[in-house]
Parts: structure tokens; sequence; C-alpha cells
């Protein structure tokens, strides 16, 4: 399948097939030139969708592997690795670099203050990977491009003064991801009835608040409320966070389906 049709058939707009093209574009750099090549970062949604893409394309023998800096990082990159370079040792030649940015406590930043600060010198979002923001620091996993460029212009944030040093990756301040841990009973794996238990809702605002299109099923938009469900499956809404299936289990008496949900606050 040629490089048009492939993107016809995973990208959903204009903007996703410009980013679907360049991860196309590096696959098969690394593949011409024999050398490890790396997409930007993509979000959860563009990651799924780059996924779907390099399985439909087949990558002709070159491994690859996704990296965002710490284990459950949400923004990632893709790798592609030549043929001398295994998975083992892919970390070896990975573009990405840690910063972190000390400021006073009194200053209490935000996400969207640092976010605002980096956009505002011209980084665009792509550069960057997660932003772990504490109170006295914040953490940014960014991509070996615009590492001395922010090493050398990025003091400040809002009305913060910034003093900015590269990490090793292995001194990130990880944030430590808490969730509840759900069981219950439904009628059936559907999308609303599943959800209603995971955002605490009637099946019917459930069902609403799918067909409204603020659902996301690993992260791909979903307006089905009848779209099945199965382990392992992630289910965001905007708003009101996001859950998985981590668990289905067995068939009760009366024929509703154990699940467990993982409800991350």
């Amino acid at each position: 399948m040629d490089k048009t049709k492939l993107l016809d058939r995973v990208a959903k707009n204009g903007e996703e097939r410009l980013t679907l093209a360049r991860v196309l574009d590096r696959l098969e750099q690394a593949q011409s030139r024999n050398i490890p090549t790396a997409t930007d970062f993509l979000s959860p949604q563009e990651q799924t969708s780059a996924e779907m893409l390099l399985n439909l394309a087949g990558v002709g023998g070159t491994e690859y592997v996704t990296m965002g800096g710490y284990e459950g990082a949400e923004r990632k990159m893709i790798l592609f690795l030549p043929d001398w370079l295994d998975v083992q040792s892919a970390a070896e030649q990975s573009p990405l670099r840690c910063l972190r940015a000390k400021y006073r406590p009194e200053y209490d930043l935000s996400h969207r203050d640092i976010l605002g600060s980096l956009m505002g010198m011209g980084i665009t979002r792509e550069k960057t990977g997660d932003i772990l923001v504490g109170k006295e620091s914040c953490d940014l996993i960014v991509l070996e491009s615009v590492e001395n460029f922010l090493l050398q212009s990025w003091d400040q944030a809002g009305r913060a003064k910034l003093s900015v040093s590269a990490i090793e990756m292995t001194d990130l301040a990880a944030p430590e991801e808490t969730c509840e841990e759900v069981r219950d009973t439904v009628m059936s794996l559907r999308l609303d009835a599943v959800a209603a238990t995971g955002f605490k809702m009637a099946r019917g605002k459930a069902s609403a608040l799918i067909e409204s299109g603020k659902v996301q099923v690993n992260w791909q938009d979903c307006t089905k409320p009848d779209r099945l469900l199965g382990e392992g499956d992630t289910v965001t809404a905007r708003g009101l966070g996001k859950f998985k299936v981590a668990e289905v289990g067995g068939v009760t008496k009366k024929g509703r389906t154990s699940i467990v949900i993982k409800r991350y606050v």
C-alpha cells in the first residue's frame, strides 16, 4: 500500500495526516540510511494512530521503540532502529534529554504557566514531552535539538525567575500515578455500561456523554455507546479523567459480567 493510501486510511484530519506523514518519513530514513531516527513527541492519540499506521505499512524488519523518559509517560516519541542496534541498546541512541527548572515556591507555577512560557519562546509542543511540575521545580523531557537553547535562554515563566540545568533521566521527579480499584458487575461490556461505573454516573448519562463526542477509547474518539470493551482498554472523558478495564471476570448467576476498573485520580 502506498503512502497516500496509508494516510487516507488512518489519518482523521489534516493535522494528524501531517504528523503521520512525518512518522513514515522517519521510518524511510532509518531504512534507507541504516541509522537510528526519531519522531517528535506524540500525544497518546497520535501514538495509537502511528501504531495503526505502522502495522498497516509493515516495517520491513525495522524495529522501533517508544520512549517518554519514564514509565507511565503520556507523551512519547518513536525511535526507529537500524539493523546494527537492538532494542536493549536503544536507550544509548535516545534523543531525549531532561531539564530541571527551579524557582521560588511562592510562585506556585502550573503546567499551563510552564507550557505558555515555552511556547512564548517558540518551542512547539511536539518538541517537549511530559511536563512534571512540583512545588519548587519543574522537570521537563525534551528533544536534544532544543536542549541547548533552553539551557541558555529559558530563564522565566510568568513572574518566576528560573534556574535551568540538565539532569539525568534517572533523576526525573516522575509522578506517582494514583488510582482506586472498583469492583462491579455490568449487564454487558458495552462502553456506556462500563463508563457508568468508571465515571460514577447513570448509564443514560454515560450514553449521552459518549454520543456528544467527549469520550475516547484507547485515545481514539468513540461516539458509539454500544462499543464493546475488553480487558486492558482505557477510557477517557474530557473533564472527568480516565479509567482502565483492569480485569474482566466471569458471568454471575443473574447474567451480569464482573469487572475490575482502575479509576485514576
